[in-house]
């Protein structure tokens, strides 16, 4: 069974556009009901996604791109699950918390971004409100496990908005590329350590987690 890529606007300037799930015929838009959001910005667009995207469907703004992604399989959730147990197992801090589904908003190249990655590390109670999006300030630690429809921004994009947010480990999990990338050190609009080595080590991760991860239970 193919697998269901994700919608991706990119640079979104105002022009009409309209839902994943619209017009699947090909009919005009005259007698459909589709809304038109000729004028209307980026953020309000985004808005109007993550609405009416299905459950389960992952809506994100990647510096100034709309990217709407399905639920990931279930080897990508064994591998989040995986590091869960272990940051909670081995993590020295018992204040921590880990949190998945936790929407952050991270500074954009131009625009606010908004994200959710796969696995938040943060203090407990840094998320005890009724906000959809959330300040990163706390966060010590976010993960992402690729997919081959997210592997390019977990990859690229991503990182950026990680940074410039001052998030001080950003762990990826490369599943396509067999590799594991640890980055530290945030710095502008990248990060200035970012060690790889191949799926099925161990890796150091550093402070204030500051364990090894075995990469070898994934």
């Amino acid at each position: 069974m193919a697998t269901a890529e994700p919608i991706i606007m990119p640079g979104y300037q105002g022009e009409a556009i309209h839902g994943p799930y619209d017009d699947p015929d090909g009919d005009s838009d005259t007698d459909s009901g589709v809304p038109d959001y000729t004028g209307a910005s980026v953020e309000q667009v985004f808005e109007l996604f993550s609405a009416t995207a299905p459950k389960g469907w992952r809506v994100e703004l990647i510096e100034g791109e709309i990217c709407v992604t399905p639920p990931a399989n279930g080897e990508h959730e064994e591998i989040v699950s995986e590091i869960n147990r272990q940051v909670t197992k081995r993590g020295p801090d018992e204040s921590l918390r880990n949190y998945t589904g936790i929407g952050l908003t991270v500074p954009g190249a131009s625009e606010t971004g908004h994200v959710v990655p796969d696995l938040v590390v943060a203090p407990k109670g840094s998320f005890d409100d009724q906000e959809e999006w959330h300040e990163p300030s706390g966060v010590v630690l976010v993960a992402e496990v690729t997919s081959a429809s997210t592997a390019d921004r977990d990859r690229d994009k991503k990182i950026h908005g990680y940074a410039r947010a001052g998030i001080p480990v950003y762990l990826l999990i490369d599943r396509e590329e067999g590799e594991v990338t640890v980055y530290s050190a945030p710095s502008g609009d990248d990060y200035a350590q970012g060690p790889k080595c191949k799926l099925g080590l161990t890796v150091q991760l550093p402070a204030p987690l500051g364990f090894e991860l075995d990469t070898a239970e994934f």
